[in-house]
């Protein structure tokens, strides 16, 4: 099903200043639509919400700059009350805040894990009340949550992370439920990143000896923007970015156990560059690295920018055309078995 893309059109994006937050925004701020589009930016930095806002606005959108702490409920309600009395209604919502610390399980802190789940999980649980209070009245709105292969998946050393994707996927199939039983219009897609050439392993909290990096292999943060884009515009239950997200949900369910001594084989290296880490560099877990980092990271080169099976999937045909292409291939066959008939 596709909407309307050139109907006027508010955007909450959370996490927008930075990585697929900020290519994502791009890509809405492209998009446009012949009424221009309306951009609401929540984040805690403020020097790159302001280079975000000025992006969408050389590209003919609007944007709302919006500080806010995604762990904080109030924050983030207040945040879309702000947005709907500039603009009026919201029509989608991205749940894309997250961090994470990059260390082993048994030298977690008790305040970092509760951190990470706080921005990761509840961030997108805040975000999703806050959109469904003005969506379900009104009966329309699409909620997007920026999931990871790392839902299905966990891996050594980001524990606390994929714990809080693991309960998101959890949390929104509980809600979609509700929704079909509430024969409500309001959809809600899950998109399942791979790793992503962001800024994030240049302030995330790191107890590893040298410099973490992205799992190969890598996508840039378009491809995931790009899926997130589409799913604003069409139904889909979830969608999987990139071979690697496949790859690991189906192998979590063939063989997990294999998977469990392999990742402890590989993990550990896998997540870190020969470069050694500075443990005193800046990382955001509890305050915003101040500066505008854009969307991308420093894995440019590794990086692709096209993913075949984000092209598949979002080249299907819908269940319309499905059943006009089955009843085509019905009508050839039975033509055909005529024609063979009557050659016999």
């Amino acid at each position: 099903m596709n909407d309307n893309a050139d109907a006027p059109r508010v955007v909450v994006v959370s996490g927008a200043t930075a990585g697929v937050g900020r290519a994502t925004v791009r890509a809405f701020a492209a998009q446009g639509g012949t009424h221009g589009i309306r951009i609401g930016l929540l984040a805690r930095g403020r020097e790159g919400l302001a280079a975000t806002r000025a992006e969408v606005e050389a590209a003919g959108g609007e944007a709302l700059e919006l500080p806010t702490d995604i762990a904080n409920a109030a924050q983030v309600d207040a945040a879309a009350a702000a947005i709907e009395r500039r603009w009026g209604a919201l029509d989608v919502w991205v749940n894309n805040a997250m961090t994470s610390v990059f260390s082993p399980v048994a030298e977690l802190l008790p305040e970092e894990i509760e951190r990470v789940t706080q921005v990761t999980y509840l961030g997108t649980v805040y975000g999703t009340m806050a959109a469904l209070r003005r969506m379900l009245p009104r009966g329309r709105g699409v909620i997007i949550q920026v999931g990871s292969a790392l839902a299905y998946r966990g891996i050594p050393l980001q524990a606390a992370y994929c714990g809080a994707k693991h309960a998101i996927q959890g949390f929104t199939e509980s809600l979609r439920s509700e929704l079909l039983h509430d024969h409500s219009p309001v959809r809600i897609t899950v998109v399942q990143m791979p790793a992503l050439n962001t800024p994030q392993f240049d302030w995330v909290k790191s107890r590893l000896p040298r410099r973490a990096q992205p799992v190969p292999p890598i996508f840039q943060p378009e491809v995931a923007a790009a899926a997130i884009l589409f799913a604003a515009n069409h139904r889909r239950r979830q969608i999987f970015v990139g071979g690697s997200t496949v790859a690991a949900v189906q192998g979590n369910k063939l063989m997990p156990g294999w998977l469990d001594h392999y990742l402890g084989r590989t993990g550990y290296d896998a997540q870190q560059t020969d470069e050694p880490e500075d443990p005193n560099r800046p990382n955001n877990l509890w305050q915003p690295v101040e500066g505008d980092r854009g969307a991308h990271g420093r894995f440019d080169p590794q990086a692709s920018a096209s993913s075949p099976e984000l092209w598949i999937s979002t080249h299907r045909p819908s269940g319309r055309q499905w059943i006009t292409a089955g009843a085509a291939v019905a009508g050839a066959a039975a033509l055909l078995a005529i024609g063979l008939k009557r050659a016999a």
